[in-house]
């Protein structure tokens, strides 16, 4: 069990694509949040106030 988890953890295009994975979220979330720039970028808490 051990062993096979270390060839998961070694094999290098699954560490390619973790890592793919992990900084497209990032981006996206950036993306996603940068939207709520301005006051008009989308419905936030403190628009009604």
């Amino acid at each position: 069990m051990k062993t096979t988890f270390q060839k998961i953890l070694n094999n290098e295009s699954l560490k390619f694509i973790g890592k793919t994975l992990f900084y497209s979220f990032i981006v996206i979330a950036l993306i996603y949040l940068y939207h709520y720039k301005n006051i008009n970028g989308g419905t936030f808490i403190y628009n009604e106030f």
